[in-house]
């Protein structure tokens, strides 16, 4: 109903008359204002909603259209848009994506009906959103929504964990050629602790993390990761064993490497990158429907890659090919198979053991080592297999309930040669030699109940599983000592050290069979969160684990040492107040993780489980401009063993450890082209009680207390140079240790890496251009090795 202001002030003022002049013209005139105002805000409404592609994802960053009023709003990472102060009326909704067909929605705003909310299906996969992201110049890099870190559909503003998402459109821009490049943007993780075998440990809250999770469920790969088929890496902060387990999270969190997945339309690319120290590397991503009514998908991952080190010895060669394929059954059940396979050459990454001199200090700088020396050779090297595969079965049992059974099945082995250097004296080292056979056989099944149901108006989600988890490994190894060497000026005997003086030597050296892991974990899980409002949530679980360790079994005695079994409870609860809907939300959480334990004290009592206990506070922020969480944690783990003080050779478990800090994260947009990373954390670790010799200390093992990472990016968005971008940003890590105890500390200096990158994105083709370390700085790793000194690399990519 329209009511002039004419009408209004004429009504008033007639009325005043009557009331013996007790309201002057001026006050008539405000109310006059006041109605009109009402009634203006009356004719308005707000429409809202959600932009979802075919696959279920979250549609970030695409554009939706009022057609009639060309008034338009660009999704933020969870998919989501709003439109204000919207006249009532009829409206189309239209959200356009370059290349594919318009989906189209209706809304009508009325009296009756002043707000709606319509959620947009578009007919494509994630993957062709990137093009849409790029053109208008959104949020590139906020692509947090989820489904394993919650086991179920959970926006990440309605979950009271903290989680960081490292996306594949990130690492593309950073040219990521390596797995533990990636890490250079998720706060925290440190430089990668590079073992053995290639296997990769990073830091998660003043904890040493293990890669050993892949899309939500074990996968224990003890050999390098390539990235080529990377969907994103998910990061979940916190003791997290109530959904995965104490054999795949750590008591700082679990590292979820997501990989890609088939969708319905064809779509591929062939990347070339070529950088210093002669690396080559060759990918392939081909995407096909391979039916007519595209209800069986395939697609196919593949990386060729060779580079050799920067020091005078050591190379890697890698070969990974990864094929997925789903199958939608029929309305209801739908089967992914999804399968990874690589081989890998390589010499031993650097692991170095300094010489300790009681009541001193040092560092590996003090040591001058020299940069650039490997102390090792090429033709002492090892080879590496492993497989990964995922099947997964997903039935829709009802509209509320989803039946998800998951097998994955893993094999990794490391046949040949490892080096270790340990020092011998202050000014010496020699070189250790492993010759080792050890695959690994990983085993997971799980069954997960998914429901989303309403009991009365209160809103659950719920998942209820039950996993099995089985690892067992043999090992056939030995070891032999090379002479000891002056580090500084080695002369011949660096030239001695290569396989034809090594490998007699393995003659007469005493080899050790034995299977070093048969473990079985069987596990029950349930979790739900329930809306007590729009605005608020609580979270409560609970898991059961009972652990059978099967011991170490020596075939050469036929006997069995170390076997044991234990059952832990591991608890979790979290509630979250959304300050405004969808945008700013207060979390707090209680998680609990635990760590099965062998042996007995002096009474023969058995250890119990190490129980770690976080609290957890902070804010998360889903604007359209900016995500961001900013978090305070504090994690206190008990049953620690330490030294019995009455009984030598016995441990006591009485021991505490506590690590506790702040943790910032921000991916922001503030301009259209601009898209800002970032990142700080600061870590307080310390044992409370413990053996004397660390007492009060910092663990070796928490890594630097304070970090820090960014990456700043400017795309042109529109004219002739749409496209062509500069990257610039880096990480910064506070001074660690890589021992600490009261008698000998010896320290890894701080480190500041600068990077920067250049790139032209096109529909059809991508090239870039990629410096790191710009400054040429010199740091190591926790085991001491050096890192890459300033390098180049240039990447072609062709898009179809």
């Amino acid at each position: 109903m329209k009511v002039s202001l004419h009408l209004i002030s004429s009504f008033i003022k007639s009325s005043s008359l009557k009331i013996s002049g007790l309201v002057s013209n001026s006050t008539v005139l405000l109310i006059a204002l006041f109605f009109s105002f009402g009634f203006t805000q009356a004719q308005t409404g707000q429409i809202s909603g959600s932009v979802i592609t075919n696959e279920g994802n979250a549609g970030q960053g695409v554009l939706v259209k009022l057609v009639e009023i060309n008034k338009t709003a660009v999704t933020n990472s969870a998919g989501n848009y709003e439109f204000k102060k919207v006249p009532f009326g009829k409206y189309t909704l239209e959200v356009t994506m370059s290349g594919y067909e318009s989906s189209l929605e209706t809304a009508e705003l009325t009296e009756q009906i002043p707000t709606i909310s319509v959620d947009i299906k578009v007919n494509s996969s994630i993957e062709n959103l990137d093009d849409v992201v790029i053109r208008t110049g959104g949020n590139r890099f906020a692509k947090k929504e989820s489904f394993d870190v919650a086991k179920m559909p959970l926006k990440n503003i309605e979950n009271s964990q903290v989680y960081i998402v490292v996306s594949k459109e990130l690492m593309k821009e950073q040219v990521v050629t390596d797995y533990n490049s990636a890490f250079k943007n998720v706060p925290g993780a440190g430089i990668a602790e590079v073992r053995n075998q290639g296997r990769t440990t990073s830091m998660s809250r003043g904890f040493p993390t293990p890669q050993v999770v892949r899309n939500g469920v074990g996968s224990f790969t003890y050999t390098t990761i390539d990235p080529s088929n990377l969907e994103r890496i998910e990061v979940i902060k916190g003791p997290s064993a109530t959904l995965f387990g104490s054999t795949l999270s750590s008591f700082g969190g679990l590292f979820n490497r997501v990989t890609k997945k088939p969708f319905d339309t064809f779509k591929g690319e062939v990347s070339y990158s070529a950088a210093s120290w002669d690396l080559n590397r060759l990918t392939f991503d081909v995407n096909t429907p391979i039916n007519q009514d595209k209800t069986a998908l395939l697609r196919i991952n593949t990386a060729l890659h060779s580079e050799r080190s920067f020091q005078d010895a050591g190379f890697n060669r890698n070969f990974s090919i990864a094929p997925s394929f789903s199958y939608k059954i029929n309305d209801r059940l739908d089967l992914l198979i999804d399968i990874e396979f690589s081989m890998y050459k390589a010499t031993s990454p650097t692991r170095l053991a300094p010489f300790v001199v009681a009541n001193t200090q040092s560092s590996i700088e003090a040591l001058d080592i020299p940069y650039k020396l490997s102390f090792a050779n090429n033709t002492i090297n090892y080879t590496s297999q492993q497989y990964n595969v995922f099947t997964q079965l997903k039935y829709k049992m009802s509209d509320e309930w989803t039946s998800q059974t998951i097998l994955s099945r893993t094999r990794s082995s490391s046949d040949g040669y490892v080096v270790a250097l340990q020092m011998r004296s202050p000014t010496t080292l020699r070189q250790q030699v492993t010759y080792q056979e050890s695959p690994f056989y990983g085993t997971d099944i799980q069954q997960n109940f998914i429901g989303v149901f309403n009991i009365g108006k209160l809103k659950n989600r719920v998942v209820a599983g039950l996993d099995f988890y089985s690892l067992r490994a043999t090992r056939n190894d030995a070891i032999v000592n090379m002479p000891a060497m002056d580090y500084k000026k080695p002369g011949a005997a660096y030239d001695n050290f290569n396989i034809q003086k090594v490998e007699p030597m393995f003659a007469n050296a005493t080899f050790t069979n034995f299977v070093s892991n048969d473990e079985d974990t069987y596990s029950a899980y349930v979790s739900d969160v329930l809306n007590v409002t729009e605005k608020l949530l609580v979270m409560g679980g609970v898991r059961i684990d009972k652990y059978e360790n099967h011991g170490t079994y020596y075939p050469s005695k036929d006997s069995i040492a170390g076997n044991y079994n234990q059952t832990a409870v591991s608890p979790k609860f979290g509630v979250v107040y959304q300050l405004v809907k969808d945008k700013v939300a207060a979390f707090g959480n209680y998680m609990n993780g635990f760590s099965n334990v062998s042996g007995s004290d002096f009474n023969g009592n058995t250890f119990k489980p190490n129980q770690a206990n976080q609290w957890e506070g902070g804010f998360k922020f889903d604007l359209p401009k900016i995500s961001a969480t900013l978090s305070y944690y504090d994690i206190a783990v008990t049953n620690i063993t330490r030294d019995d003080p009455d009984h030598i050779n016995y441990s006591i478990q009485d021991g505490t450890q506590v690590s506790k800090g702040f943790e910032a994260e921000l991916i922001a947009n503030p301009i259209s082209g601009l898209n800002i990373v970032a990142g700080y954390t600061y870590n307080d670790s310390k044992y409370e009680k413990s053996n004397a010799s660390v007492q009060g200390l910092r663990p070796s093992t928490a890594g630097s207390p304070r970090t820090a990472n960014l990456w700043a990016s400017y795309r042109i968005v529109t004219g002739r140079a749409q496209g062509l971008g500069i990257g610039f940003g880096g990480i910064y890590g506070s001074e660690y240790y890589q021992t600490n105890t009261t008698t000998f500390k010896f320290t890894i200096p701080a480190y500041t890496v600068l990077d920067a990158s250049l790139f032209y994105d096109q529909p059809k083709y991508r090239i870039g251009l990629k410096v790191d370390n710009l400054t040429n700085e010199k740091y190591w790793s926790y085991r001491l090795a050096a890192q890459n000194p300033t390098r180049v690399t240039a990447n072609v990519t062709f898009k179809f």
